[in-house]
């Protein structure tokens, strides 16, 4: 009876666990206001099994100068769209920007997990950022594109998309 127990103990566990990684997530869920960022998104599973083919990120506008990480065996391709607010960046007024970034090829199996990378520009005022999520499979497609609704918990989503909280913008030292 004392091994059916701790077996049961065991398998609710690591059913806990498989569940916490069910998602795809960012690797940071905080950065602060204003700051260059690297968004790591981990992909841990396929679709009903089957292996992952394409990953698509949707960037928010208010998230700007996007750019992907290569990743070998995959091709990258950025959608670049006009911007309903431009904004300026080194001296240089920006009017469109890379709204969407995909990457295809892989394939990444069912029972193993990667990451995929982009380097943004994170907005200057505090709060939270969702990014958009579609994992393409061999077999069926996961759209993690969920936003919670005003007092709702992002846990109680079946697919949430990803959130990254951006922190009110840090005091930075000066350094010669």
């Amino acid at each position: 009876m004392k091994k059916l127990l701790i077996y049961s103990l065991f398998a609710a566990g690591n059913l806990l666990v498989q569940t916490a990684y069910a998602h795809v997530t960012l690797e940071q869920a905080t950065a602060n206001a204003g700051a260059y960022h690297k968004l790591t998104f981990k992909i841990g599973h396929g679709c009903e099994g089957s292996a992952t083919t394409a990953v698509k990120v949707s960037i928010p506008e208010s998230v700007s100068g996007a750019k992907p990480m290569p990743k070998a065996g995959w091709k990258i391709d950025a959608s670049i769209l006009p911007l309903s607010v431009p904004y300026n960046s080194h001296g240089k007024t920006i009017s469109q920007d890379v709204r969407e970034v995909s990457w295809t090829g892989g394939p990444l199996p069912d029972a193993h997990y990667d990451e995929f990378a982009i380097q943004v520009k994170l907005p200057e005022k505090a709060g939270k950022v969702y990014f958009k999520v579609t994992q393409l499979c061999e077999k069926g497609r996961l759209d993690w594109v969920e936003i919670p609704a005003e007092g709702q918990a992002g846990k109680n989503l079946k697919a949430p998309a990803p959130v990254l909280d951006v922190l009110e913008k840090a005091e930075v030292a000066h350094q010669h």
